[in-house]
C-alpha cells in the first residue's frame, strides 16, 4: 500500500528528471563539448547523492509552506505536480519544478481549509526572484575571470579545450549534486510529513526515513535523466544562446553554486555564526537559475544572440505552471475524497490524526457509490477539456516550427 502511494511521487520524480537535468548539463551537451550518454549517466549518480546526503534542509521549507498530514493527500499534490511537469515537457519547456510543488501545496492548503504560511511563501517567492537574478551575476563574474585567465595565459587553443571539458564534467558533478540536494525536497518533502519508516542500516552507514524516501525519489529522477531528457536539454543548450565552451563551464558553475548556496545548512549556519542574517533553506527553481546564467552571459555579450521568442515561452510556463498545478490539485483531491473515499487530509494537522494504511484501505470499501457515474461523467469532461486544450496547444506549436522550418529553408534558397 505504501509503495502504492510513493508512485506519484516517484512519477514527479521521474518528470524531474527528465526536466531539470537540462539545467546541469544542457549548456555543456549544446555545446557539443559533452556527449548527452555521459552528462546524463554523471547527472544520475551524483543528483542521487546530494539528494540523500544534503535534501533534508529545504524539505522542511515545504513542510511549514504546508504539512500534508495524510498520505492520500500527498499521493495527490504529487501526481497533481507530475502531470503539470509532464505536459509542459511535452512542449520543451524548462519549467519550475518548484513553483509545480508549490501550486500544489496552495491547492491542498485552499482545499483541507489549512492557512498558508505567508512567510514561508514569501521566502520562496523571493528566492524565484533572487535565483536568477544571483545566478546572472556569478555566471558575468566567472566568465570575465575565465577570459583573463585565458588571455594572461596564452593557452594553447587545442589545450584550453581539454580542459574546458574536463571543467565541465566537473562542474556537471557539482551541479547535479546540489540540484539533488535542492530539488529532492519537491518530489518527496510532500510525504515527509505523511508517514515514517523505520531506519535502515547498511553497515557502514544508516539511513532515516527522511532520507531513504530521497533515495527512492532520486532514483526516480535519475531514470527520467536517462530516459528522457534530451528535448529540454536542446531547448536550453542551444535554443535560448548559442554558448561557446567556456561559456557553457561558466553557467553550468554559477548554477551550481546557486543551488547549494540555497540548500547547505553548513554555510548557512557559517554566516549566521558571524551575527548576519541565515540563508533561507529554500528550494530554488533551477529552471529560472540556469536561463538567469544564460542571460547574464547573453547581456554581457550585448544581447545580440539571445532568443528573445524562446525565452518569452519560457516565462509563460513559469506563469502557467503554479496556477495549473494548484486547479489540478484542488480537482483531484475532490475526486480522492468523495469518490474513493481516501483521507486527503485535515485541517488541524497534528500527527495524531494521521489516518492508518487500515484506515484507508477500510475507506476504500465504505465508498458510497451512488453518485460515482455522475462524479466520473464530470471528470471525464473537465480532464477531456483540458486533454483538448493541449492538444490543440501542441498542434499550434508543431505549425508554427513547421512555417519557421519552410521559411528557413526558402531563404536558404535565395
Amino acid at each position: 500500500m505504501i509503495l502504492f502511494f510513493l508512485t506519484s511521487g516517484l512519477f514527479l520524480g521521474w518528470s524531474l528528471g527528465a526536466n531539470d537535468a537540462s539545467h546541469i548539463f544542457g549548456s555543456a551537451v549544446g555545446s557539443k563539448m559533452v556527449s548527452f550518454r555521459k552528462a546524463a549517466i554523471i547527472a544520475s549518480l551524483f543528483f542521487i547523492l546530494g539528494a540523500v546526503i544534503q535534501g533534508s534542509g529545504t524539505s522542511h521549507t515545504l513542510d511549514k509552506l504546508g504539512a500534508v498530514n495524510a498520505l492520500g493527500g500527498s499521493f495527490t499534490l504529487a501526481l497533481a505536480a507530475a502531470i503539470t511537469i509532464y505536459m509542459m515537457t511535452k512542449f520543451a519547456l524548462p519549467i519550475s519544478t518548484t513553483q509545480a510543488i508549490v501550486g500544489a501545496i496552495i491547492g491542498w492548503n485552499f482545499f483541507t481549509g489549512n492557512s498558508t504560511d505567508s512567510r514561508t511563501l514569501g521566502k520562496i517567492v523571493s528566492a524565484w526572484v533572487a535565483g536568477p537574478v544571483i545566478g546572472a551575476a556569478f555566471a558575468i563574474l566567472l566568465y570575465i575571470v575565465l577570459k583573463k585567465f585565458k588571455r594572461s595565459t596564452r593557452i594553447h587553443l587545442i589545450r584550453f579545450e581539454s580542459y574546458i571539458k574536463t571543467g565541465l564534467i566537473l562542474v556537471g558533478a557539482f551541479g547535479a549534486y546540489s540540484l539533488g540536494a535542492n530539488n529532492i525536497a519537491n518530489v518527496m518533502g510532500v510525504f515527509v510529513s505523511a508517514f515514517h519508516l523505520q531506519d535502515l542500516n547498511l553497515y557502514f552507514f544508516t539511513l532515516n526515513s527522511s532520507q531513504q524516501l530521497f533515495l527512492l525519489g532520486g532514483i526516480a529522477c535519475a531514470t527520467g535523466i536517462l530516459t528522457y531528457s534530451w528535448k529540454v536539454m536542446n531547448t536550453i543548450g542551444s535554443n535560448i544562446l548559442e554558448l561557446s565552451s567556456e561559456a557553457a563551464l561558466v553557467v553550468v558553475l554559477a548554477q551550481a553554486l546557486v543551488l547549494f548556496i540555497f540548500s547547505s545548512t553548513g554555510l548557512s549556519n557559517l554566516i549566521a555564526s558571524t551575527g548576519l542574517p541565515p540563508i533561507p533553506m529554500v528550494p530554488v527553481s533551477s529552471s529560472q537559475v540556469i536561463v538567469g546564467c544564460i542571460l547574464g552571459i547573453g547581456l554581457y555579450k550585448g544581447a545580440r544572440n539571445i532568443n528573445f521568442r524562446v525565452l518569452g515561452e519560457i516565462g509563460l510556463g513559469w506563469i502557467i505552471t503554479p496556477v495549473a498545478s494548484g486547479l489540478l490539485t484542488f480537482f483531484l483531491l475532490f475526486f480522492m475524497k468523495n469518490i474513493f473515499g481516501i483521507n486527503v487530509g485535515s485541517k488541524s494537522g497534528v500527527a495524531a490524526d494521521l489516518p492508518t494504511m487500515a484506515d484507508n484501505t477500510a475507506a476504500l470499501g465504505q465508498t458510497d457509490v451512488s453518485g460515482i457515474v455522475k462524479y466520473f461523467l464530470l471528470g471525464l469532461i473537465i480532464f477531456g477539456t483540458i486533454g483538448v486544450v493541449f492538444y490543440i496547444l501542441l498542434e499550434n506549436k508543431k505549425r508554427k516550427e513547421m512555417q519557421r522550418s519552410e521559411e528557413k529553408f526558402w531563404k536558404n534558397m535565395k
